[in-house]
C-alpha cells in the first residue's frame, strides 16, 4: 500500500467487523464507499471477519462509519463493529488487500443466496455473454456455504478453484465498478461449470444447453428428472400431470405427504394460491424458501400434489438453472428433496446414481463440486410473522448469540460446546466464542446414511469454525442415536431434558433469557419419571439444567408404543381406557373402535389392562391424534403429524362461533407412591370432561370441524389460564405442536389479551430441529461437571 506524509488534518480509523461479511460483496461495498467519499485506506478478509483501515478528515470518517451498517449489502449481517482511532500514516488510494489466513476463524460463513434479478435478466438476454448460463451469479447471489472449504472466503478455498477465470471474467472480478468485483464463484459459459444429462446408468446423453433442453423435454413427457441444484439434488416432475406425480409418489414411497411446487414467478403463484405481502417477500427474498400458502379451492390438478391439504408449499426458482428449466417446461413442477425415505439429501452426482436409483429417469448434473449438501428451507407465517419450520438454505450457518445477556457471569462457560440434537428432524450446533452455529436440517436418524451425515456435520462444523468441542450436550433420552453416538465418543457429556431444551431454544431464538414460563407441547420426549412427556408447563428461572414442572396433561397409555404414533386409533383407545376403563369396549359406535376387528380389540384390551407395551404419555400431540380418530378424521397416519394437521385444517374451516365445550380442567395432582417430588407436576390438565362431551357430540351428529375447533380453543384457554396462575410475564410457546398455525395464533392472541408477553419461534424451528440450540443454551450456564441426578443416571451403562 502506497503512502505519503500524512496531512496534519488527517485521522485514521481501524474497524474490525464480525458477522456475515464475507462472500456477500462487503469488501467491494467498503471499497466503493471509501473511494466515493475520497478517503484512503484498505479492506481485507481475516479469519475474524473484515478489517478496514481508513484515513481522512474527521467529518468524512464519521460519515463513513455511520454508513457501514445501513448501507451494507443485502446478504450481509453485521454482528459487531470494533473501532479504534490511531495516528494517520499517509495512506494513498483505497485497495482490497489479500486475505489474512492465519488464526482461528471467528466470523460467520456466508449463506447461499438465490439468484438476483440482475443476473436473471442477463441469463434471459440473447445479447448478453451469459445468455442461458445456468451458473450465473454475482456478489449479491449464488453459492457460498455449499462451496466453501474453509475461511476466509476466497476462491482458492472453494470448490470453484478448479475453474480458471477467462479474461473477461477476470476483468469483472478486479473492476471496482463491476457488480462481480471479487465475486468468488464468478464464471461464464467459457470458463465455468457445465451441465450434463445422464442416464440412470451414468451414461452421458448430452451436455451444455442441449442437456438443459432435453431435461425439460423429458419433464414435459412426464419423466422424473433428478436435478443437481444449488444445495443438492431435487426430484422434479411436472405438477399438472397427475400420472407423473403418482409415479413419483410410488417410486419415493411417499403415499400422501404433500409435495412442494416450484412456480416461475409471483404472478404464477397468485394463480394457484392466496398470498399476503409478507409471504410474497419471503418467497422472493434471497433465502428463497418453500413457503406454506393457502391454495385456491378451485385450483385443478392439485390432489396428487397435496392431497386433502388446503395449504401448498411453494417456492420460486433459486438459481439461473431453475429459471431456465421452468421456462422450457412452460408450467409448474413438483420439486422435492432428492433422497430416499429417512435419508439426507444427495449432494454428489455419483452418490445420487446409487441412492436415487429406481426413482429418476434422468439426471441433470454439473461438474461444480459440492462441499456440503443443503436442502430448501421451509417457512410459514404465524401470528403476523415468519416462522421457520426447516432451517437450511439462506439461514444456515448464520449464528445466534449465546449465552443470553442476563445469564449470571459465574454461570457462563468458556468451553466450546457441541450439541448433538435429538433423534427426529436432527440438527447439530456448535457454541464458539459466545455464538451458536446451527447446522442445516439433517433429518431423522433412522438409517446408516443419516447417521453418517450426522457425524460428518459435526466434523464439518468444527472444521469451519476452527474449533474442537470439549463437551457434548445431548438429549436426556438414552436411546436416541445422537445421544448414543455422543456417549460412544468417550468425552464428557451433559444431558438436557427434551422439553427444557425446547423452552430454552425458543428463548435463544428470541434473544431472551430466563425467567420464563413455558408451554411445551409436542409428540413425545423422555420424561424424568419413566413416562413420555409432551404436554408440559415448565418454569425456568436461570440458565442451566434446572427447571420446575408445574403442570402436565393428564396421562394416558399408548398401546403398541411407537405403533400408536403411526395409528391415531391406538392413541384414542388409550385415551378412552384412561377415562372409562373396560367400559370403553361397550362404545361400539365410535370410529376409533370400529377401525379395529374383534380379535384386534381383544389383543389391545389385554395390552391396556396389563400395561404391556403401553407406555404412559402426557403428550398433546398424541391427544390431537386421538381426537382426530374419535371424530373420524384419521385412523392411520401416512406421514408424521398427518392426523394433527387434518384436525387443524378441520378447525380452520369451522366458524369462529363454534361454541365452547366443557374445555380442559386444571386439577391438583396427587403424589404417586414412591414418586420423586421433583418429577411430579403440581397440576394436571384434565381432558376427561372434553372427551365425554366429544363422544356425545359425535353421536349427536356434530361435525368434526366443530369439535376440532372447540379443542383448539380449549387448549389455548388452558395455556392462558396456566400462565395467569404462574404470573410470569414471559410465556414461551415451543414444541412441535406449535407448528399448528391456528393453535399458535389463538394462544398468542389470548396471552396478549391477558396482558402477558407470548414468545414463539422465529428462525429456529419449534420442532425437534431446534433442540440443539436449546441444549447449548442450557449448557452455556453450566459446566461439564454440572448435572442433576435424573439426567446423569440416564448415561449409566444399561447393556
Amino acid at each position: 500500500m502506497n503512502s505519503v506524509p500524512p496531512s496534519p488534518h488527517a485521522e485514521r480509523m481501524e474497524f474490525e467487523i464480525r458477522g456475515m461479511v464475507q462472500g456477500v460483496g462487503f469488501r467491494p461495498f467498503v471499497h466503493q464507499l471509501g473511494v466515493g467519499m475520497g478517503l484512503s485506506g484498505w479492506v481485507r478478509n481475516t479469519p475474524r471477519g473484515v478489517r478496514i483501515v481508513v484515513e481522512g478528515g474527521t467529518e468524512p470518517l464519521g460519515t463513513f462509519q455511520s454508513r457501514l451498517r445501513p448501507e451494507a449489502p443485502p446478504g450481509s449481517w453485521i454482528e459487531d463493529i470494533e473501532v479504534r482511532r490511531t495516528a494517520a500514516s499517509g495512506l494513498r488510494g483505497f485497495e482490497i488487500l489479500e486475505s489474512e489466513v492465519s488464526g482461528s476463524p471467528d466470523t460467520s460463513v456466508p449463506v447461499d443466496l438465490a439468484v438476483c434479478a440482475d443476473c436473471v435478466r442477463e441469463v434471459l438476454d440473447p445479447a448478453n455473454r451469459r445468455y442461458r448460463h445456468p451458473f450465473t451469479n454475482c456478489t449479491r447471489c449464488g453459492p457460498r456455504f455449499t462451496i466453501i472449504e474453509r475461511m476466509p472466503y476466497d476462491r482458492e478455498r472453494t470448490s470453484m478453484k478448479c475453474f480458471a477465470m477467462c479474461a473477461p471474467c477476470r476483468s469483472e472480478f478486479f473492476d471496482p465498478a463491476d457488480r462481480r468485483f471479487h465475486a468468488q464463484p464468478n464464471a461464464c459459459p467459457d470458463c465455468g461449470p457445465r451441465l450434463a444429462l445422464w442416464s440412470p446408468e451414468g451414461a452421458v446423453l448430452s451436455t451444455g444447453d442441449d442437456a438443459l433442453r432435453e431435461a425439460a423435454a423429458a419433464l414435459r413427457r412426464g419423466r422424473i428428472v433428478a436435478v443437481k441444484g444449488l444445495g443438492g439434488f431435487q426430484l422434479l416432475v411436472t405438477a399438472d400431470q397427475p400420472e407423473a406425480v403418482a409415479r413419483l409418489r410410488e417410486r419415493k414411497q411417499r403415499e400422501e405427504k404433500p409435495f412442494a411446487v416450484m412456480l416461475a414467478d409471483l404472478k404464477a403463484v397468485r394463480s394457484w394460491c392466496r398470498i399476503r405481502p409478507l409471504e410474497a417477500r419471503l418467497l422472493s427474498g434471497p433465502e428463497a424458501p418453500i413457503v406454506l400458502l393457502r391454495r385456491h379451492a378451485d385450483t385443478p390438478g392439485l390432489e396428487g400434489v397435496a392431497p386433502g391439504n388446503p395449504l401448498l408449499g411453494v417456492l420460486l426458482p433459486c438459481t439461473a438453472l431453475h429459471h431456465l428449466l421452468l421456462r422450457e417446461v412452460g408450467g409448474p413442477v413438483v420439486a422435492t428433496s432428492g433422497n430416499r425415505h429417512d435419508e439426507p439429501i444427495c449432494g454428489d452426482e455419483h452418490q445420487a446414481l446409487d441412492r436415487l436409483a429406481g426413482m429418476a429417469d434422468q439426471f441433470l448434473v454439473h461438474d461444480r463440486p459440492m462441499i456440503r449438501a443443503l436442502d430448501d428451507s421451509v417457512v410459514t407465517v404465524v401470528a403476523g410473522r415468519a416462522l421457520v419450520l426447516r432451517r437450511a438454505r439462506g439461514f444456515v450457518p448464520r449464528p445466534i448469540p449465546l449465552p443470553p445477556p442476563d445469564a449470571p457471569e459465574g454461570r457462563r462457560t468458556a468451553a466450546t460446546l457441541l450439541a448433538v440434537g435429538g433423534h427426529l428432524k436432527n440438527t447439530v450446533a456448535l457454541a464458539v466464542n459466545g455464538r451458536a452455529f446451527l447446522s442445516q436440517h439433517i433429518g431423522d436418524l433412522e438409517t446408516a446414511a443419516s447417521l453418517e451425515a450426522h457425524h460428518q456435520m459435526i466434523e464439518d462444523l468444527q472444521q469451519l469454525q476452527g474449533a474442537t468441542a470439549s463437551v457434548a450436550v445431548t438429549d436426556a433420552h438414552p436411546e436416541y442415536a445422537s445421544t448414543r453416538a455422543a456417549r460412544a465418543s468417550g468425552g464428557p457429556t451433559i444431558a438436557v431434558q427434551h422439553h427444557h431444551a425446547h423452552l430454552l431454544s425458543c428463548l435463544a431464538d428470541n434473544r431472551m433469557g430466563p425467567p420464563a414460563f413455558g408451554v411445551i407441547w409436542d409428540g413425545s420426549g423422555d420424561g424424568r419419571d419413566g413416562t413420555l412427556w409432551g404436554g408440559e408447563f415448565l418454569i425456568v428461572r436461570e440458565v442451566g439444567l434446572g427447571f420446575e414442572r408445574i403442570g402436565t396433561l393428564r396421562p394416558f397409555r399408548l398401546p403398541g408404543g411407537e405403533a400408536a404414533i403411526r395409528e391415531p386409533r391406538r392413541a384414542a383407545l388409550g385415551l378412552l381406557h384412561a377415562l372409562l376403563g373396560d367400559r370403553l369396549w361397550t362404545l361400539g359406535d365410535l370410529p376409533a373402535l370400529e377401525a379395529f376387528t374383534r380379535p384386534e380389540q381383544a389383543t389391545l384390551r389385554q395390552m391396556l389392562n396389563r400395561g404391556v407395551q403401553s407406555p404412559w404419555t402426557s403428550s398433546v400431540g398424541r391427544l390431537l391424534d386421538a381426537v382426530a380418530s374419535l371424530t373420524g378424521l384419521r385412523q392411520r397416519s401416512r406421514f408424521e403429524g398427518q392426523a394433527a394437521m387434518e384436525l387443524e385444517f378441520a378447525a380452520e374451516s369451522a366458524p369462529r362461533n363454534a361454541g365452547r365445550s366443557p374445555g380442559l380442567a386444571w386439577v391438583p395432582n396427587p403424589a404417586a407412591p414412591g414418586e420423586a417430588a421433583g418429577n411430579r407436576a403440581r397440576l394436571v390438565l384434565d381432558w376427561g370432561p372434553f372427551v365425554l362431551e366429544l363422544i356425545e357430540a359425535h353421536r349427536g351428529g356434530v361435525p368434526a370441524r366443530i369439535q376440532s375447533r372447540r379443542l383448539h380453543e380449549a387448549l389455548a384457554d388452558a395455556a392462558v389460564a396456566a400462565a395467569v396462575r404462574v404470573g410470569l410475564e414471559r410465556v414461551v410457546l415451543s414444541g412441535g405442536c406449535f407448528q399448528n398455525r391456528l393453535l399458535t395464533r389463538l394462544a398468542v392472541r389470548r396471552l396478549r389479551h391477558a396482558g402477558l408477553r407470548p414468545v414463539w419461534h422465529r428462525q429456529v424451528p419449534p420442532n425437534d430441529g431446534g433442540l440443539a440450540l436449546g441444549q447449548l443454551m442450557a449448557a452455556s450456564g453450566t459446566t461439564a461437571n454440572d448435572s442433576n441426578e435424573p439426567c446423569a443416571s440416564l448415561f449409566q451403562d444399561r447393556s
